[in-house]
């Protein structure tokens, strides 16, 4: 576990860096206006640090990715659940076939010694 935790750390540790440079570097205030025909007086505008905007869009583009990832392997999710259900149900099965067995003796599987043949 402490190579994992290593190699983690190893990967993590700069992108932490760019990310904490990047923040400090972008920190001034911008202001994002989602009116595209009125520019001096926009009706939908949001000030913040630059940083929270680029932050934003690396999340957003994250989570697009993270449902189109999803999406596509739908149809392994559907394969997956199917084969579920039929080893489930070929379970059950066994385990009435078992059930409808009759009780074997508990002596060993050989006929007693004396009604054996010698050869």
């Amino acid at each position: 576990m402490t190579l994992i935790r290593f190699l983690k750390n190893l990967v993590l540790l700069p992108i932490a860096i760019v990310l904490v440079t990047l923040a400090v570097a972008n920190r001034h205030e911008v202001t994002l206006s989602l009116d595209p025909f009125n520019r001096a007086d926009p009706a939908v505008s949001i000030q913040a640090p630059l940083f929270w905007f680029l932050f934003a869009a690396v999340a957003f583009g994250v989570f697009i990715g993270g449902v189109a990832s999803w999406a596509r392997q739908g149809k392994w999710r559907k394969e997956a659940r199917v084969k579920r259900r039929e080893a489930n149900r070929w379970h059950e099965e066994a385990d009435r076939m078992k059930a409808a067995l009759p009780e074997k003796p508990a002596g060993p599987a050989l006929p007693p010694a004396g009604s054996r043949n010698a050869a």
